[in-house]
């Protein structure tokens, strides 16, 4: 009798034991019954979601500072192709993603940290910058100046925007529902085309993209027409052509093509 109650003991505790290494691994699978027929799925756990200080945008200068301001030639290559850097996540868990390329005024991100830092709750919630300040001057003559006389008078900065390019990331002890009606109101407003993503949703669209290259079934791909010099396709092709295998069309991007 002694011996069954202790064989009845150690299987209970071998279950419970069971029951809670499972227990990290099902958090996402379970379900909370209520009363009726309910069923609300567990929250996520934030225990390891940490707050920064200063949680909101900071403030970003319209003029950078420097001792004396150079004039540049346009360089529109500053928005072709795709970005080198920010195009990973790093603290947030959302973000604004640019999918084409352009230049942000100082207008544009002043009208993202006042829409964000109005509408998020710093108790739960942070948000970081991951562009630069404008640092790129742009020229413009007054109005009613004759042609000549050198190039202009520095009128602006602007920041330039490639795509791929993270440009804000929000994070903290919320779910994308909570954030995205703010993060969709700032990116229409945004002068190239943009789309709020997450961690998942940005590494699904690269490895999509990954897979459209390695499962092309035609042969005549962009790449290979470029170098046998078909047509004499090589005299109208720029090097940015080749260099992306024509994935881009100026600042614009061509998702479809391989």
């Amino acid at each position: 009798m002694i011996s069954l109650i202790k064989s009845a003991i150690c299987g209970v505790t071998n279950t419970a034991g069971r029951i809670a290494g499972l227990q990290g691994a099902l958090q996402n699978h379970l379900k909370v019954l209520s009363v009726g027929m309910k069923t609300y799925e567990i929250p996520p756990d934030y225990s390891d979601v940490v707050l920064p200080e200063r949680p909101k945008l900071k403030f970003m200068n319209k003029v950078p500072n420097l001792k004396k301001a150079k004039k540049e030639m346009k360089k529109l290559r500053d928005i072709q192709g795709p970005t080198k850097g920010a195009s990973t996540f790093s603290k947030g868990q959302y973000a604004i993603v640019a999918l084409g390329g352009g230049y942000l005024h100082w207008g544009h991100l002043e009208m993202m940290r006042l829409t964000i830092n109005r509408r998020m709750d710093p108790r739960t919630t942070f948000a970081r910058w991951r562009v630069f300040a404008p640092y790129k001057p742009i020229t413009r003559k007054g109005l009613g100046q004759r042609m000549g006389g050198g190039k202009g008078a520095i009128d602006h900065y602007v920041t330039p925007v490639k795509y791929g390019r993270l440009i804000v990331e929000v994070g903290g002890r919320l779910e994308l529902g909570e954030v995205e009606p703010i993060l969709k109101e700032v990116a229409k407003k945004l002068p190239f085309p943009a789309k709020v993503m997450s961690r998942e949703t940005l590494e699904a669209m690269k490895k999509e993209e990954a897979e459209m290259v390695q499962n092309n079934q035609n042969p005549w791909t962009f790449q290979e027409i470029a170098r046998s010099n078909m047509l004499g396709i090589r005299k109208v092709l720029s090097p940015l052509d080749l260099k992306n295998n024509g994935r881009f069309t100026g600042k614009f991007h061509n998702p479809g093509r391989v």
